[in-house]
C-alpha cells in the first residue's frame, strides 16, 4: 500500500537548533540499531517508520554497523526509502556514521581516511542516497591522528557526500580538539552524540556537556532508556522475552539487581505523579532545560514510537523533582 504522509505531521513536534548551526531537529528522533535486521518484521520495520515520520520525527539515525547483521539496517532503511520516503528526502535527516568492525584486515574499522572514507561509500550505496545529512566519526581512534579523522569527514563535506559532521564516544577534551580541527578545516563540528540518562550520567561528571555549551555544538543522546531499563518492562522482574532475559552483551540480568529494581520502583511513582510513564519520564529527563538538541530513541513497534513522543507534553520539571530524581538514583 502507498504511503502518504500525515498531512499535520509538524504540529507537535518541538524542534531545536543543533549548537549554532542552521540545522533544526525534532526532540526525538529514531535510532536504527536494533530493530531494522532480516530477523524482524517487515511489515512492523516499515510501520515504525511510517508512524514516526507522521508524528513528526525528522531524524533518522544509523551506522554501517547496525543490524544486525552489520550494514542490514543501512539496506533495509534504503528499501523503505524508495518505496515510501523518496518524495521526502528534502524533509528528513538522515544520519550514518563509520569506526566499528566492517571488513577483514587493517582498513575495515577505527578512523584512518582509507577506512571512514570507504564506509560512507558503502553506507550510501546500501541506501541508495547521494549524500548523508550528518556524518560521524562513531568512535575515537587511539592509533590514528585526530587531524586525520577529523581531514576525512571535512572531505566527506567536500566531495557533497556529506552536509553536516559529528563525532560519537569522544570525551570532553577529544570533542575540544576535535572541534578545533574541524573549525580550522572549515567544515565546524555540528554535533555529539554521547550516551547519557538519569542512570548514566557521564557527559555531566566528564564534563562533556559543559564542553559542548561552550563550544556551540548540538547533542543528540542514545539509550536515554538504559537499553530499555528505565520502562515499565523491569519493574516486577525479568520478563520472558525482554532484552536482559536473552542475556544481550548490552544488558544481561546480572545488572537488574535488586537495588535497582527498587530504584526504578521509586522513579516509576514520580513518573505516575507526573502523569508519564517511566520511559517518557526519562525522557523528558534528558530533554530537560534545552541543553540536549534531541534523543535517540529505538522502537520494536509503532506503538512504541507513540509512546516515546508522549513525553513531550511535558518536559517541564520542577527542583524539587530534580532533586528527588537524583536522590534515588545516587542513593
Amino acid at each position: 500500500m502507498s504511503y502518504t504522509a500525515h498531512p499535520d505531521r509538524y504540529a507537535d513536534m518541538p524542534y531545536r537548533r543543533s549548537g549554532r548551526s542552521g540545522l533544526k531537529l525534532p526532540a526525538l528522533s529514531l535510532g536504527l540499531w536494533h530493530n531494522f535486521g532480516p530477523d524482524r518484521s517487515v511489515d512492523t520495520q516499515r510501520a515504525i517508520l511510517r508512524r514516526a515520520f507522521d508524528l513528526g520525527v525528522t531524524h533518522f539515525d544509523l551506522a554501517n554497523n547496525y543490524g544486525p547483521p552489520p550494514g542490514a539496517a543501512e539496506s533495509a532503511f534504503g528499501e523503505f526509502l524508495k518505496a515510501d520516503f523518496a518524495p521526502y528526502r528534502d524533509e528528513m535527516i538522515i544520519s550514518t556514521k563509520a569506526g566499528y568492525l566492517m571488513w577483514p584486515g587493517p582498513y575495515g574499522e577505527w578512523g584512518s581516511r582509507k577506512y571512514v572514507l570507504s564506509s560512507l561509500d558503502q553506507s550510501l550505496k546500501r541506501m541508495g542516497l547521494d549524500y548523508v545529512d550528518i556524518f560521524y566519526s562513531h568512535r575515537p581512534d587511539p592509533e590514528t591522528p585526530l587531524e586525520e579523522t577529523m581531514g576525512a569527514l571535512h572531505s566527506a563535506v567536500q566531495q557533497g557526500k556529506a552536509l553536516y559532521v559529528g563525532i560519537s564516544n569522544y570525551s570532553a577534551e577529544q570533542t575540544r580538539e576535535a572541534a578545533r580541527i574541524l573549525g580550522e578545516l572549515g567544515t565546524p563540528l555540528l554535533i555529539h552524540q554521547p550516551r547519557y540518562s538519569m542512570l548514566d550520567r557521564r557527559p555531566e561528571t566528564g564534563g562533556l556537556l559543559d564542553a559542548l555549551d561552550e563550544l556551540e555544538v548540538g547533542s543528540i543522546v542514545f539509550s536515554p532508556l538504559e537499553q530499555g531499563v528505565l520502562s515499565s518492562r523491569y519493574l516486577n522482574g525479568i520478563p520472558e522475552g525482554s532484552r536482559a532475559a536473552s542475556e544481550s552483551p548490552f544488558l544481561n540480568s546480572d545488572a537488574l539487581t535488586e537495588d535497582l529494581v527498587a530504584k526504578l520502583r521509586a522513579l516509576n511513582d514520580i513518573a505516575a505523579g507526573r502523569g508519564q510513564t517511566l520511559a517518557q519520564l526519562a525522557l523528558a529527563w534528558v530533554l530537560r532545560g534545552g541543553r540536549v538538541t534531541s534523543a535517540l530513541v529505538g522502537a520494536s513497534s509503532a506503538q512504541q514510537i507513540e509512546d516515546s513522543v508522549g513525553a513531550l507534553a511535558n518536559l517541564d520539571f520542577e527542583d524539587a523533582e530534580l532533586a528527588q530524581i537524583d536522590k534515588i538514583v545516587n542513593g
